[in-house]
């Protein structure tokens, strides 16, 4: 069933139609004006938009602008006596997804009603696939901060691109179990003692009580509009809170993504100075806390299917440890296990946030970096490379480990239209470094000798 609003201001049209879309299960409402139109646009939300070319005072068109304005991804049906193909053009050009001449027989009406909705149904769903996805990557990024300025940093980060929250304050119990106000992120030049002072006591006497999805709370002498206030918990224990702020009204979806990133918030505090077990988290690596070759196969899926004409161009590194079967023969497989999270570690300090750093495997990473093209994948390796070369692993331990990598680099479009042949692009670019000199990087290239399955059947590199 579908919410259907239905123009039109011939009275048997409106009868005969609205009867027969409500006889199919939909939810109908009939109006004979434009005016009453944008009165039902403005209190409803509706899934699909059926309405006459011709209005009263009005007419379709503009009618058809005024609800894409209003609610976006509403579909629009146009009905119409007219029997010229200009009008049809325009409704088509300004966002109709069909055009039907009166009489309208009840077949042809179902048939396009029936794909207009599932239209809709579509990119509800792909909405939700690209909210799901972006809120996996917030969550990982704040799950897998382990300084805890950088953490504050990252949550005020996650809940502005994914919710549009304007600021933040962060509260964590103290030695004394008491809430205290840790961190604020986005209240320009308002000093961080004015919001405790208006924030704290009002806190303390809700955190207890407010439910665990959270909920909206009433803060005075702050420049906002709205507050919403989310419990944080350690396991079942509420070990703090996150109050997001709000210059406009709150976001009318998304609430239920305040737990999931308050949960994260709540892990990543809960790990603060120790890489913490996270194998419940399918997409992430469960050793060096990287994204898998699962999430990053997930990514590229997504990010193909997304592209148009006008996309930037993204690049793939890929990289291999040289001779990392020799760490583990001199050290022992501890050392080796220990080196790789070190790595992971170097490799996140070289990109930026919103690139996407994955463990393919074994002592095998790559790197998906956003809006890059091959030139500056290049930059980007050299500054890998550098860094692996120089970086005396395991310092901490009590060793000084060198190890060097070999870097593959392909990019979309330049080398590949595909997620499997761009992956396999970089991967060749690398393998070719694996032959010569080791240390070194290689720039994808239509010539280089495919990878032998056996490579990746042992450790030795």
């Amino acid at each position: 069933m579908a919410q259907i609003l239905l123009v039109d201001d011939e009275k048997l049209a409106r009868s005969l139609y609205g009867d027969f879309l409500a006889g199919a299960g939909h939810d109908v409402t009939a109006v004979g004006s434009a005016a009453e139109a944008r009165e039902a646009l403005a209190k409803q939300k509706f899934a699909l938009l059926v309405t006459d070319l011709i209005l009263p005072h009005s007419d379709g068109m503009e009618l058809l602008a005024f609800a894409k304005s209003t609610q976006p991804d509403l579909e629009v049906l146009v009905i119409t006596a007219l029997d010229k193909v200009e009008p049809a053009v325009r409704a088509i050009k300004s966002g109709a997804a069909d055009y039907l001449l009166k009489p309208v027989p009840p077949e042809v009406l179902a048939h396009a009603v029936n794909r207009a909705i599932a239209q809709h149904s579509l990119l509800k769903e792909n909405e939700a696939l690209r909210m799901h996805v972006a809120l996996l990557e917030a969550g990982q990024r704040i799950v897998s901060t382990l300084e805890r300025d950088k953490l504050y940093e990252a949550t005020h980060t996650a809940f502005h691109s994914t919710l549009g929250v304007d600021a933040l304050a962060i509260f964590t119990r103290g030695e004394s179990n008491e809430l205290e106000l840790s961190a604020t992120q986005g209240f320009g030049e308002t000093p961080q003692g004015v919001v405790e002072l208006q924030t704290l006591g009002r806190i303390r006497g809700h955190i207890d009580e407010i439910a665990v999805h959270g909920g909206q709370v009433e803060i005075d002498g702050l420049d906002f509009k709205r507050a919403y206030l989310v419990p944080v918990f350690d396991n079942d224990v509420r070990c703090g809170g996150v109050l997001a702020f709000f210059k406009s009204e709150l976001p009318q979806t998304g609430l239920d993504a305040f737990p999931f990133l308050a949960r994260h918030v709540g892990m990543a505090l809960r790990n603060q100075g120790k890489f913490a077990a996270v194998e419940d988290l399918v997409y992430l690596d469960d050793h060096t806390h990287l994204f898998n070759n699962r999430y990053l196969k997930l990514v590229l899926e997504k990010d193909f299917k997304n592209v148009t004409p006008d996309s930037k161009p993204f690049a793939l590194l890929f990289l291999d440890l040289d001779y990392f079967k020799s760490v583990n023969d001199t050290h022992g497989h501890l050392v080796g296990s220990r080196l790789l999270v070190e790595v992971a570690k170097v490799l996140k300090n070289c990109v930026r946030d919103n690139d996407v750093c994955c463990r393919w495997g074994g002592d095998e990473y790559v790197i998906l970096l956003r809006a890059t093209d091959s030139g500056g994948a290049l930059k980007v390796a050299e500054r890998i490379r550098r860094a692996i070369e120089n970086h005396k692993f395991l310092s901490r331990e009590g060793f000084t480990i060198k190890i060097t990598t070999c870097i593959g680099v392909a990019s979309f479009p330049e080398h590949a239209t595909d997620a499997t042949t761009l992956l396999d692009f970089a991967d060749r670019a690398m393998y070719r470094g694996k032959k010569g000199t080791r240390n070194i990087i290689y720039l994808a290239a239509k010539n280089l000798e495919a990878t032998p399955a056996s490579r990746h059947q042992t450790s030795e590199k």
